[in-house]
């Protein structure tokens, strides 16, 4: 059900696949899920916060203002709102339908972003995961990128949506920690990709991961 209980593992068709792209901002993660999308046209492409109607405008209270505009807690609660909406809007019927979903992050941004660097609230986190939302993606791909090269990028290409990157380095740092953490946990769902290198290259072995994964689905 998707009324007041949390969404569980998808048993659609067997072809469906729940994908999912992390890192920091500027690693490259966006430029990999258009690529991927250019590979499986019939996918739906998509991103957090946003990715519905509803999703999207609270996408715009999270990503704009002040870096301080928010506190830990109260972001936690917008972004598991968004996630919420955007899980029964637009990831569960494309998967219903046998869809594969390209997701340009999900939960992980939320426990990396609020759970680890902004206090003590994984335990929060995950709780309200657990509770409202109830699913992971099938497969999630982690850009791996030196901080100070991806805050470079982000300079150039300023979108007044950098909330985020205006929390400096250390913030970065703190939060590639976090992502390389998670993929160490979760080996059987993340794969870190080295995000040093050319976009095709990388292009072509998450490819060949997303491959591997349907062939074997």
């Amino acid at each position: 059900m998707i009324n007041n209980t949390p969404v569980r593992a998808y048993s659609g068709s067997s072809h469906g696949l729940f994908i999912s792209f992390e890192g920091i901002d500027g690693s490259g993660k966006s430029t990999q899920t258009k690529l991927l999308k250019e590979r499986y046209p019939d996918a739906i492409l998509t991103r957090e916060p946003g990715g519905s109607a509803g999703a999207e405008e609270i996408r715009a209270l999270l990503l704009t203002g002040d870096p301080d505009r928010w506190s830990a807690e109260t972001e936690i609660l917008l972004f598991t709102a968004a996630r919420r909406d955007h899980l029964e809007t637009t990831i569960i019927p494309a998967l219903a339908a046998g869809k594969t979903i390209i997701c340009d992050r999900f939960a992980d941004s939320t426990r990396v972003y609020q759970g680890a660097t902004r206090g003590t609230l994984r335990g929060a986190v995950d709780t309200l995961h657990d509770v409202m939302i109830g699913r992971e993606p099938d497969l999630t791909f982690i850009i791996d990128m030196d901080p100070t090269v991806a805050l470079s990028r982000g300079l150039a290409r300023r979108s007044g949506e950098d909330r985020f990157e205006d929390m400096g380095l250390e913030f970065q740092e703190t939060l590639r920690h976090g992502f390389l953490v998670l993929a160490r946990d979760n080996p059987g769902r993340c794969v870190l990709i080295d995000g040093n290198r050319n976009p095709i290259e990388m292009a072509a072995e998450i490819a060949l991961h997303v491959s591997n994964r349907m062939f074997a689905t």
